[in-house]
C-alpha cells in the first residue's frame, strides 16, 4: 500500500503540474485542448495527491526472529529493503560500511539537501561533514547503535516523530528504545546485514523499518513517507554501491 501511495502521490503532482501549465497554455500534445481542461486536469491531481497521502498503512508483523532488526522493530507501518552483491568478503565489506563517507555515495548530497529543504543547519546524517564516516557521523548525532554482531549485523535506530514536549533519558539503551510504546512516538531501524555467497562473494543488505505508536502519529507519518520515499530508496542503493565500491578495492 506505501508503493501504492507514492505512485500515487507522484502521479498527482504530475496531474497538477501539467493541468497548471495548461492552465497558461493548453498542452495539445497530450491531449489538453483548452485552458478549461487544464484546469481540470490540475484539479484531480490535487484530489489524487490528497487521496494517496491520507491511505492507510498496514501493519506487518514479524512471525519468526532472523535478525537483530528483528529482535528491536518486529512490528511496523513502514519499511524498504535493498541488497547487493559484492566481490569481498564479510569482514571487508563490514569495514566498508564503517568507513564509507558521504562524498563516496552518489548524488548524496543532492537528494540530503532537497530533504533538508536547502537549509543549513548541525552536523547530522543529513548534513554529513566531508571525509567523515557516514556512520560515524549518525551514532554521534540523532542514532544509536542498538546492535552489533561483528562481520555479520549492524543496526541503528533514531526517533522520527515524538510528542511536543517529551523530554527523553541523557543516554538512552537499546532496551529504553524496544520498550517505547507510549501513543505520539515514531521509531525508526535501519541495519546492514551480511550474508555469505558463492566465490568468496557477500550479499549485503540493508532494511528500514518505521513503527509509529498510534494511528494519528501514523497517519501523518504515511504523508511524509510516501513523498520521500523515492529519494530515500535512492539514497540507499547509492550508499550500497559506495560500500561496494569501497570494499572491493581493499587489497586481498
Amino acid at each position: 500500500m506505501n508503493l501504492v501511495g507514492t505512485i500515487l502521490v507522484y502521479t498527482g503532482l504530475l496531474a497538477l503540474l501539467v493541468g497548471a501549465i495548461s492552465v497558461l497554455h493548453p498542452l495539445r500534445f497530450l491531449g489538453i485542448a483548452s485552458r478549461t481542461f487544464g484546469l481540470i486536469v490540475s484539479l484531480c491531481g490535487v484530489a489524487l495527491f490528497l487521496i494517496a497521502i491520507n491511505l492507510p498503512a498496514s501493519e506487518e508483523r514479524i512471525a519468526l526472529q532472523r535478525t537483530h532488526l528483528d529482535d528491536f522493530v518486529p512490528a511496523y507501518q513502514f519499511s524498504e529493503f535493498h541488497s547487493i552483491r559484492i566481490n569481498a568478503p564479510r569482514q571487508k565489506v563490514f569495514r566498508a560500511i564503517q568507513e564509507v563517507s558521504a562524498d563516496e555515495i552518489f548524488l548524496f548530497r543532492t537528494l540530503t539537501w532537497v530533504r533538508r529543504g536547502g537549509r543549513s543547519g548541525p552536523e547530522s546524517i543529513l548534513n554529513a561533514p566531508s571525509g567523515k564516516p557516514l556512520l560515524d557521523v549518525a551514532l554521534r548525532t540523532s542514532f544509536m547503535k542498538l546492535a552489533e554482531e561483528p562481520d555479520r549485523e549492524i543496526v541503528l535506530g533514531t526517533l522520527v516523530a515524538a510528542p511536543q514536549g517529551t523530554r527523553l533519558k541523557k543516554d538512552p539503551t537499546p532496551d529504553d528504545f524496544k520498550a517505547l510504546h507510549a501513543p505520539g512516538f515514531a521509531l525508526a531501524a535501519m541495519n546492514f546485514r551480511l550474508e555469505y555467497a558463492a566465490n568468496g562473494e557477500t550479499v549485503l543488505t540493508t532494511e528500514t523499518r518505521v513503527s509509529a505508536t498510534d494511528a494519528s502519529v501514523r497517519k501523518k507519518f504515511g504523508a511524509y513517507w510516501r513523498v520521500i520515499y523515492p529519494g530515500s530508496a535512492l539514497i540507499r542503493v547509492m550508499w550500497l554501491r559506495a560500500i561496494r565500491h569501497r570494499a572491493e578495492l581493499m587489497p586481498r
